[in-house]
């Protein structure tokens, strides 16, 4: 499960990326060196002054989307799959950005941005959120209905009364272990 996360996250990534670009042709908007100067911080790697290393911009970049999308592959599992869930899912995203940005002292919380910025910054994570959830979801599908869809195929919605399913044994047999 965690290699589809990181394949989804990694397909999640190209595409914010490719979205990030077409935007940025659009608007004429600069990139954006807040990734690189968070690693550096979490890491510890002198900060660079100027514009800053595109390899460590792109390795956060992509190595944090990886990551994240190990967490959606483990929702999709889990049977938390389509649309709703990758929205939200975006929220999840935002939230790790801001929290390593924040810590760190890189960036700033988002109510305090330029309104345009934040909308740029929420598109672009949508992008993200939605690729990513597309992949993880056909990944996790290969592997049949998660327990929480199996559940709702009892009795559909939430129930009060309806208990939790059987807990499958190592042999997969339905029984208690």
């Amino acid at each position: 499960m965690w290699w589809q996360g990181l394949v989804a996250g990694t397909a999640g990534v190209a595409a914010m990326t490719l979205a990030e670009k077409a935007e940025q042709r659009l608007t004429g908007r600069p990139d954006s060196y807040v990734p690189a100067r968070t690693l550096e911080r979490l890491t510890g790697l002198p900060e660079q002054s100027g514009r800053r290393s595109l390899a460590v911009n792109l390795a956060m970049h992509a190595g944090q989307g990886a990551a994240v999308g190990v967490l959606r592959s483990v929702m999709a599992h889990a049977g938390l799959r389509g649309p709703w869930s990758s929205a939200r899912f975006a929220v999840v995203r935002l939230t790790v950005d801001q929290i390593l940005e924040n810590a760190t002292g890189v960036g700033a919380p988002p109510s305090t941005w330029p309104r345009r910025e934040l909308v740029v910054d929420l598109l672009h994570k949508a992008v993200y959120a939605f690729a990513t959830g597309a992949v993880a979801d056909a990944l996790a599908a290969r592997s049949g209905p998660g327990p929480g869809q199996r559940h709702a195929a009892l009795r559909p919605g939430r129930q009060a009364d309806a208990g939790p399913l059987p807990r499958v044994s190592r042999r997969g047999n339905g029984t208690r272990p």
